[in-house]
């Protein structure tokens, strides 16, 4: 029985990153002799057992076999036979099939250590085509290392387009997408994975209504970048720049997908597309099982970012609608995830990436304003029923009134509200 550390940790360690994670493979030992060590199997489709101490993963180095379309049909076969050199032959990328052993020495049977040194993404052999996940895995190590200046091999590249061209990607099941994408929107470059999957073609397959934005275009008065993909892949960006997290990432990713059904004869206006918008993400979350803090604040920011936007332009009454809309009053937490993805969209567009935003810090002083209304004392002077609700509404848009002419005061240069 041999140990070897294995993957990310391997890779990481060479780049010179943070190693979060140690995954291990065992070769020369069965199921069996590590239950008998007191190791913990998990998982039905692969031997992989948590250790007893540290509780990391190993597992019994394997080989593949495909026999089905999807990422499930496989025969995995682990034995005491599998040698190191066959269980790293059947990972994705080269960069992810090293090895050290319990010395340090670093194995390295397919190039990896080269292909960091080149800064490439590239596949360790032609059954790389086999498992449509990695076409979603490609992508998103490319939204990690983007930065670090790595890049897609053009013959894996390749090897994706003709995986999507046999309908590998179409038999990718919703939960996998899912899983693979919210963990892209938390990496460096979000908007590489989207653009790697729609290099390959898989974008159009996996996210149809993403893939419809590109080549539809906005006026160039206010998005100097005209086509719409590529402000979503700009606001991606300017998003994870500022630091934003999964939830406020997806909704970017779908605050303007009704543009992508604009009738043609409005072009390049997109009267309504936030109503659009709205259905439009609604279908996507079903479709892949989204949990609701995505789906909720996707939601709100397809529906109001257009508000958000003219908030100096904004009567008080309608200020108020866009906080109630956002559910401020029970969920305060909500405004400023809503402000960051309201964020990127501004920023995200050619030569407005550094722009003030004085319509979001009037946005938080209305906000405030709203929220110090008392609504418990007003209730306790009128009867029940509705209209205490209007007491405390009139009240509220009384307070942002007032408010308004305190921001006026501060910010000259803001303009009205």
């Amino acid at each position: 029985m041999r140990t070897y550390l294995v993957g990310g940790a391997v890779r990481d360690r060479l780049l010179g990153r943070p190693v979060r994670e140690r995954d291990w493979v065992v070769v020369g030992s069965t199921a069996a002799e590590l239950l008998d060590l007191g190791y913990r199997q998990v998982g039905r489709g692969f031997p992989v057992f948590l250790h007893p101490e540290t509780g990391e993963e190993y597992a019994l180095a394997r080989i593949e076999s495909k026999t089905g379309p999807g990422y499930r049909g496989f025969v995995v076969r682990a034995d005491p036979g599998v040698t190191l050199e066959e269980d790293l032959l059947r990972r994705d990328l080269t960069v992810n099939a090293m090895a050290e052993d319990a010395d340090g020495s670093l194995i390295d049977p397919w190039g990896g250590r080269a292909d960091l040194e080149r800064r490439v993404l590239r596949h360790v052999s032609p059954a790389f085509r086999e498992d449509p996940v990695r076409i979603l895995r490609v992508a998103r190590f490319a939204a990690r290392f983007a930065g670090a200046g790595f890049t897609v091999d053009p013959g894996t590249l390749g090897l994706m387009r003709d995986m999507v061209a046999c309908g590998e990607a179409s038999a990718l099941v919703p939960e996998r997408v899912w899983q693979e994408t919210v963990k892209a929107l938390a990496e460096p470059r979000p908007d590489v994975f989207f653009a790697v999957l729609r290099d390959c073609g898989a974008l159009a397959v996996i996210y149809p209504e993403v893939d419809a934005l590109f080549g539809v275009p906005q006026p160039p008065a206010w998005h100097p970048e005209v086509d719409t993909g590529v402000h979503l892949l700009m606001t991606l960006r300017a998003a994870a720049r500022a630091g934003a997290s999964a939830e406020v990432a997806f909704a970017v990713l779908v605050h303007d997908l009704g543009k992508g059904t604009t009738p043609a004869e409005d072009l390049p206006s997109h009267p309504g597309h936030e109503v659009r918008s709205v259905a439009l993400a609604h279908a996507l979350c079903d479709r892949l099982g989204v949990p609701n803090r995505f789906r909720e604040l996707g939601v709100a920011v397809a529906r109001y970012h257009g508000l958000c936007h003219r908030a100096l332009e904004l009567r008080p009454a309608t200020v108020l609608k866009l906080l109630e809309g956002l559910d401020h009053f029970r969920r305060p937490g909500r405004l400023d995830e809503f402000l960051a993805a309201c964020a990127a969209d501004a920023r995200g567009r050619t030569g407005h990436e550094d722009d003030p935003l004085p319509g979001h810090d009037w946005i938080r002083a209305a906000a405030a304003a709203a929220a110090s209304v008392d609504a418990r004392s007003i209730a306790a002077t009128l009867p029940a029923g509705p209209a205490i609700a209007a007491a405390v509404h009139a009240a509220r848009v009384e307070a942002i009134r007032a408010a308004r002419d305190v921001f006026g005061a501060a910010h000259p240069d803001a303009g009205q509200a």
